[in-house]
């Protein structure tokens, strides 16, 4: 009997380490998957809950001063150039019945350039084929027809996956407030962060763009 006891005993014993592996095995994946889950969550800047900030949201890390673009003449526009400004982010097309809005872009440049606005034209032919093209056409409509004088990258895509990473990041933290055509408008404000967003249809000079504007100038 003694024998059969301890028979027992010994494949019991091992039943329970056996068990007791495999529920560690289990334990030690299901804390790989949530750290990694974490890690996810921690990279992605829409957990950060800046796409529609309000009193006391998080925001992402990642502010527009992390990206930059191409000048039309070739050169760098970095946005960190300008950390501390606002900075009147606008999508330009050369053919498109907003085009005129150029006359009042650059009536905001002259009126608060001083102040520390900066103005940026951002061409692209996404919307209805309308800045079809060369670096030397866009320059024509913009500094030879408007005289325009702030600064304006190349032509580059502003909507879905191929975007420009300054738009994609856009979309992230303002989804619903995407452009939808020519001279969209987003305004970043001193820290970085997107403070608000302009329909084309809406002129420059509006009531409504200007007090946003004075009030990021205004901002501490």
């Amino acid at each position: 009997m003694a024998a059969g006891v301890m028979v027992f005993e010994v494949n019991f014993a091992r039943r329970i380490g056996a068990m007791t592996a495999i529920v560690a095995a289990m334990m030690d994946r299901r804390h790989f998957l949530l750290l990694g889950a974490a890690s996810a969550v921690a990279l992605d800047p829409r957990s950060s809950g800046a796409t529609e900030a309000g009193p006391g949201a998080e925001m992402s890390p990642v502010t527009a001063y992390a990206f930059g673009f191409k000048a039309l003449d070739g050169g760098a526009i970095m946005l960190s150039y300008y950390a501390g400004h606002p900075i009147l982010v606008v999508n330009t097309a050369s053919l498109c019945g907003y085009t005129p809005q150029y006359a009042g872009l650059q009536a905001l440049w002259m009126r608060y350039r001083n102040k520390g606005l900066m103005v940026l034209g951002v061409p692209s032919n996404d919307f209805g084929g309308q800045e079809p093209g060369s670096a030397r056409d866009i320059n024509a409509t913009a500094q030879g027809e408007y005289h325009v004088t702030f600064p304006i990258t190349e032509k580059v895509t502003v909507k879905g996956k191929a975007a420009h990473p300054f738009y994609r990041w856009a979309a992230l933290q303002r989804p619903l407030e995407a452009p939808r055509w020519n001279f969209h408008k987003y305004l970043v404000g001193r820290d970085g962060y997107l403070k608000a967003s302009f329909t084309s249809a809406l002129e420059p000079t509006d009531t409504a763009i200007v007090v946003a504007i004075e009030k990021e100038l205004a901002a501490t």
